[in-house]
């Protein structure tokens, strides 16, 4: 009979020790207290729902990386959560029906059938922002500018928010009229920015001047100077084109002054989330992370599904990742070890002390008798002792391990 190590985690699944769980929640805290100074409210989704409103509106990406069950209650399929976003979504249009701007945040562990990427975790824990009801740029901005915050709010730098727009693509794609395999082959080839677009495009689209556009797309891409060049490259585009450039232009301006500790970097091939998105996507990334650190853009009508269409955008961002790139002071706080009760106090009298120093902020372990003491693994830099006049904490001793029945 083969061996079972039950020790052993699935591919991708992690699990996050003391150490760098105390980090990871302290991290999660201020940084929901910064979301919440900027009037966003905290939800808490179930980690599973009925398919048919986990993966409303969310395209065949989310549906191929959501683990799927039978509900043993009803026979219907639910899904164990890949994404919060669509959660947050029937929370605005079907739970809450604020009628004015609904700003939401969250974080939660999701989990992935496949990992996102090579040594990246299948089982994340998402941290976001979901902004619904309000259409203008001036929520887009709002938004991008909350990642960067919290971005600098963690210490980082040299942070760079790289922005596009998926209505440019798609627009000049449905101009061309490409059935739905041409239409995929397109989009992979400008993805990788693969160096056979031109010859593909001259072989698949007739219109010599959409074309042209199609095959500029990878090479508009830089600081915000770029766009010059790109109102020409595109001024015989279809209007929808126009309409999203202007987009950028305008969120590009704003960000400028609204968070000026980010460099911009725009892309106008840039596809992120192409068929669930609906407008301006955008990344975040840092000197440290080779990775994006957070992500996001407009998915206009996602809560449609559930009877309440209403504009949106928000950002995401993997949490334990982030906490990876903190440095503040996360370790835990040095306590007080409490023995068992010495026959000088009586239970009770050790039980009062013990809870009067836990009031006043103390981290104070109870010790047990005959237990085998090691005031590192407990965290402990303090002893707490009876004598007749009452009773005192005194240093331990450095790297002591001891016995109590000694």
């Amino acid at each position: 009979m083969t061996k079972i190590d039950r020790w052993l985690l699935p591919d991708g699944i992690e699990e996050i020790l003391p150490d760098r769980a105390i980090k990871v929640e302290r991290l999660r805290r201020r940084l929901l207290d910064l979301y919440h100074s900027w009037g966003y409210d905290l939800v808490i989704p179930p980690l599973a729902e009925f398919t048919e409103s986990l993966l409303s509106g969310s395209g065949s990406d989310l549906d191929l990386m959501t683990f799927k069950i039978t509900d043993q209650l009803t026979g219907r399929m639910m899904g164990v959560r890949a994404d919060i976003t669509p959660q947050a979504a029937r929370m605005d249009a079907h739970s809450l029906q604020r009628n004015s701007p609904n700003r939401l945040c969250y974080a939660g562990q999701v989990l992935y059938t496949r990992a996102r990427g090579p040594l990246e975790s299948r089982s994340p824990i998402q941290l976001g922002i979901e902004l619904f009801g309000e259409a203008s740029l001036d929520a887009d901005v709002e938004v991008m500018s909350l990642l960067v915050e919290t971005l600098s709010f963690c210490g980082l730098e040299d942070i760079c928010l790289d922005i596009g727009h998926v209505g440019i693509y798609r627009a000049l794609e449905q101009a061309a009229g490409l059935s739905a395999e041409q239409s995929g082959e397109l989009f992979a080839l400008l993805q990788r920015k693969d160096a056979g677009l031109q010859q593909w495009l001259a072989t698949n689209v007739a219109d010599a001047s959409l074309a042209a556009m199609l095959a500029a797309l990878p090479g508009l891409a830089g600081d915000a100077s770029m766009l010059a060049e790109a109102k020409v490259v595109l001024a015989k585009a279809p209007a929808e084109v126009l309409k999203a450039l202007s987009e950028v232009e305008a969120v590009a301006s704003q960000l400028a002054e609204c968070a000026p500790q980010a460099a911009l970097f725009l892309d106008l091939s840039e596809l992120r989330g192409y068929h669930y998105h609906t407008g301006i996507v955008f990344a975040a990334y840092t000197s440290e992370s080779t990775l994006a650190l957070g992500n996001g853009g407009r998915y206009d009508d996602v809560g449609e599904a559930f009877g309440r269409a209403r504009p949106a955008t928000g950002f995401g961002i993997d949490l334990s990742k982030l906490a990876n790139l903190v440095a503040y002071s996360h370790s835990v706080a040095a306590g007080i070890y409490a023995p068992a009760p010495p026959a000088l106090a009586s239970h009770s009298e050790w039980a009062g002390e013990i809870a009067r120093l836990r009031e006043n902020g103390e981290r104070v372990v109870r010790g047990f008798s005959g237990q085998h003491v090691d005031y590192d693994e407990l965290h402990c830099d303090r002893v707490l002792m009876a004598s007749d006049c009452g009773f005192t904490v005194e240093p331990a001793a450095a790297n002591a391990v001891g016995d109590e029945s000694e």
